[in-house]
């Protein structure tokens, strides 16, 4: 199973548009896929049906009560290959509950070692998969322990970026959080991608802004830092309306506009990510 979280620590960088149109577009390919929303907005969850209000077993009941994340995993109706963790509003208050909980960073961890098991013995019956291709965790646009754990679970980052300079500031901290907790506390952490979002191909800021980011992934390539193999994606996720429209009919882009430019790149982003299984070369 490929782990992958989708980070930013900036919001309105396109994090959980990504990561809910490519478990999408994977998931269409055949992939057994599951999205965890960690993000206490609940974006993601909306933006595939789930109101964060409802009363439903959520990924909060799973780090602060205990549940099993099986008990919180619900298939999307639409797409057979995919299930989804929804959050829920109270996720806001784990922050402050989770505080004083010996080992708080690795409850996520945790709790998808215990679903590997349940699936391998049980995931027949119970009308999941034996197993997941992919993981994708949608990450909160802040590093709590929310993050943390979401970075202590996954082996992938993917890290969607606006083309523009401050994008290129808040890259540089957010690597610097990478680099600590592939350190201290998850050493097969790696940034594997970086995504460029709300792309406007007539504006030349765009193209030098990419090219400067490619530039700094090369050189990188030569050190011993977790994003040393960080490739950037060739698909870029162009600007397009129907992009935001989509989240509030609670569908993805494929549903609510599959002829749309989005529901094009993101099908082109999923290719990419597939050649990266294989070992092609992107």
């Amino acid at each position: 199973m490929r782990s992958i979280a989708v980070m930013n620590q900036k919001g309105g960088v396109g994090k959980t548009t990504t990561a809910v149109n490519l478990a999408w577009a994977l998931a269409a390919r055949g992939k057994k896929t599951l999205l965890i929303d960690m993000d206490p907005q609940a974006h993601a969850s909306l933006h595939l049906g789930w109101e964060p209000d409802e009363d439903i077993c959520s990924i909060y009941d799973v780090l602060v009560n205990d549940r099993a994340l099986s008990e919180a995993m619900r298939a999307v109706e639409e797409s057979p290959n995919l299930w989804i963790v929804p959050a829920h509003l109270d996720l806001a208050a784990a922050e402050v509950e989770l505080a004083g909980v010996v080992g708080r960073e690795f409850i996520l961890r945790d709790k998808i070692i215990e679903l590997k098991e349940f699936l391998h013995k049980k995931g027949d019956e119970e009308g999941f998969p034996r197993d997941f291709d992919y993981l994708l965790v949608d990450c909160p646009p802040s590093l709590g322990v929310l993050t943390i754990n979401s970075l202590t679970t996954v082996e992938e980052i993917f890290i969607p970026l606006q083309p523009h300079y401050l994008a290129l500031h808040g890259l540089g901290k957010l690597l610097e959080t990478v680099s600590l907790v592939s350190r201290r506390l998850n050493q097969s952490l790696r940034v594997s991608g970086v995504l460029f979002c709300l792309y406007d191909t007539a504006v030349r800021l765009s193209a030098e802004v990419s090219g400067d980011v490619t530039e700094f992934f090369r050189h990188a390539q030569q050190g011993k830092v977790p994003w040393n193999e960080a490739r950037v994606f060739q698909t870029r996720i162009r600007k397009n309306v129907r992009l935001a429209e989509a989240p509030s009919y609670g569908k993805s882009i494929f549903l609510y506009d599959e002829k749309s430019n989005g529901a094009q790149d993101y099908a082109a982003l999923a290719e990419e990510v597939l050649k990266m299984e294989n070992g092609g070369n992107l």
